[in-house]
Order: C-alpha cells, then sequence, then structure tokens
C-alpha cells in the first residue's frame, strides 16, 4: 500500500484527493477543492489570466502542505481544458512545477474522458451494462462509452464557465441567450455522436460539479453533502425540472441555497443547460436510459489510481 495524491485542475476548480492506494482500490484520507477559476476569459482571449494563475498557484502552495503533512509518495497533476487552450501554458506548468515539485500533465480531452470514466466507475457495483459517463467540466465535458473497457470516447468544447462566458450576459439569461447556447451545445453533440453511439448506452452516470449541484437541488439538501449525492438516481424528468429551475434563477436565488458553493453561482446555470440537453438527447436515442445516476467519484479517483503502477 501506498499514498497517493491525485490533482485535478479544471477550468474552475482545483481538487486534491490524497488515498491510501492497495490491490483492492483507494481509501481516501483527504478530498478538499477550491474555486479558483483558471480559465476566465480564455475562450475568449486564448490566455490565463495573470490574476486567475496567482488564484491557483496559491491553492496549489497550500497543496503542496497537504501533501507533505500526509506524507505522500506520488503526486500526478493533471491540468485540463483551460489549459489545452491557453497559448501561454508555459507560465502555469513552471509554476505548479516550482511549488509542488511534479510536472503538471496537459491531458488530451480524450485522457480525461479516459480518467473521469476509471474513476466513476471505481466505487459502482459491478455494472455489465453498456454505461455511459458524462463529466461536465468548466471548459469541456466528456462523454465516454463502456462496458468494463472503454468502446468509445469523445471530449467536447463546452462547458460551464466557457458556456457562461459566451453566451449569459444577463441575470437569469433571456431566452435569446438560452437558445444559442443550446443550439451551442446541440452542435457539439452532434458532432459527438459520429464518434460515440448514444444507442447503446444502458445507464447514464454524471459526475462532476454542475450534475452534484443540480442533484443536490433535487434533493432539496440544507447543505452540500456528498454522501448523500453521491449513487443517487434521478428521472430524465426530474433532471429536466431541476436544470430549468437553476438555469432560469437569479443569481441571488442560487446564493441562497445552502448546498451551492459560492464559485458555482453565475455557472451552474449553463451547467444545468448543458446536463439536460445531454440527458435528453441519450433518452431519446436509448431504449433503456430513463434517468442518470449522479457519481461523486469522477476523473479525481482516475488520476489517483493512475499511479497504481
Amino acid at each position: 500500500m501506498k499514498r497517493v495524491a491525485g490533482i485535478d485542475c479544471g477550468t474552475n476548480s482545483i481538487r486534491l484527493l490524497i488515498a491510501d492506494l492497495s490491490d483492492a482500490g483507494l481509501r481516501e484520507v483527504v478530498r478538499t477543492m477550491e474555486i479558483v477559476r483558471l480559465g476566465a476569459g480564455v475562450d475568449r482571449t486564448g490566455i490565463l489570466d495573470e490574476a486567475a494563475l496567482e488564484r491557483t498557484f496559491a491553492a496549489a502552495e497550500r497543496y503542496a502542505h497537504l501533501c507533505r503533512d500526509h506524507e505522500v509518495s506520488d503526486i500526478r497533476f493533471v491540468a485540463t481544458s483551460a489549459t489545452r487552450d491557453a497559448q501561454n501554458r508555459e507560465v502555469f506548468v513552471s509554476g505548479i512545477r516550482q511549488r509542488l515539485g511534479v510536472e503538471p500533465e496537459v491531458v488530451s480531452g480524450l485522457e480525461e474522458a479516459h480518467l473521469s470514466f476509471i474513476g466513476a466507475l471505481s466505487h459502482q457495483r459491478e455494472r455489465s451494462e453498456t454505461t455511459l459517463v458524462v463529466d461536465i467540466g468548466g471548459g469541456s465535458s466528456e462523454l465516454v462509452l463502456g462496458a468494463g473497457d472503454v468502446l468509445a470516447q469523445y471530449s467536447m468544447n463546452i462547458g460551464c464557465v466557457r458556456m457562461t462566458e459566451r453566451h449569459f450576459h444577463t441575470d437569469p439569461p433571456t431566452a435569446k441567450e438560452i437558445a444559442a447556447a443550446s443550439a451551442d451545445i446541440d452542435r457539439a453533440l452532434d458532432v459527438a455522436e459520429r464518434v460515440v453511439d448514444l444507442s447503446k448506452a444502458e445507464a447514464l452516470v454524471g459526475l462532476a460539479g454542475s450534475v452534484t449541484t443540480i442533484t443536490a437541488a433535487a434533493l432539496e439538501l440544507p447543505s452540500y453533502q456528498p454522501a448523500a449525492i453521491d449513487g443517487t438516481y434521478l428521472s430524465v424528468e426530474e433532471i429536466t425540472a431541476q436544470c430549468h429551475a437553476l438555469l432560469h434563477a437569479t443569481r441571488a436565488e442560487r446564493a441562497s441555497y445552502g448546498f451551492m458553493h459560492a464559485g458555482r453561482v453565475d455557472v451552474i446555470g449553463a451547467g444545468a443547460l448543458i446536463w439536460q440537453r445531454i440527458v435528453a438527447r441519450v433518452a431519446a436515442r436509448s431504449t433503456t436510459v430513463r434517468g442518470a445516476i449522479t457519481s461523486e467519484h469522477d476523473i479525481l479517483d482516475g488520476i489517483a489510481l493512475s499511479l497504481r503502477d
């Protein structure tokens, strides 16, 4: 058994998982998240903003202290959509290397999808059915179809931060803004379907902050409770209703919900729209999918598990 740390640095958040890794799997020691919005403005400018970099570096320093305090032997740091898109990614890479002593990996969308699939299913009971795993991030969203092994995967350049910055300029968003964002999402799904056959999905699993927050809202939780959220099944109708409510709520209304992280208040509407469009598309194609399971286990678990070798 060895103690490892996986770090996932996305467009909206940076997350850390410290775990004991053995042949039996992972035993969680620390799991934490900070909203740093590394990808703020990247869709428009193509560069990582200096203030966003400083927020991310400060979080990385805190994570470095946690790793030392918990005597971590191996660290894997994975950066995803925002860093992939940034022309000045070397500033980010050198800053992380200096603070954590490891080389951050700017992974492809396909590698991100693969790690998400591994992490999501690592805590599920043995699933014999073909499962579609959907990871909605800040800058990109991944679709992975598999039954034990990955059968097909695709990364779409749609995420809650990217769609918010691109389309949602009023509070709450107007019908015109929602229509434009929906068309953007649907175009991405049209392309994804050339690679991932949604009709083969027999089960649907949703990951990451947008999906877990939508689930917390559906459960009417007074605070964010991972144990209550993990493994929850919601019907298509329940998901649609909750996504509609979050999309059309004002930011002040969203901020009043006890389960809502402050860093998601402005982007959860776009995340809800992405999840609603994906769920509707899968349900229309599949003969068996009539809802989705929410998993608190995702790419972060996949990163930690990859340190087994």
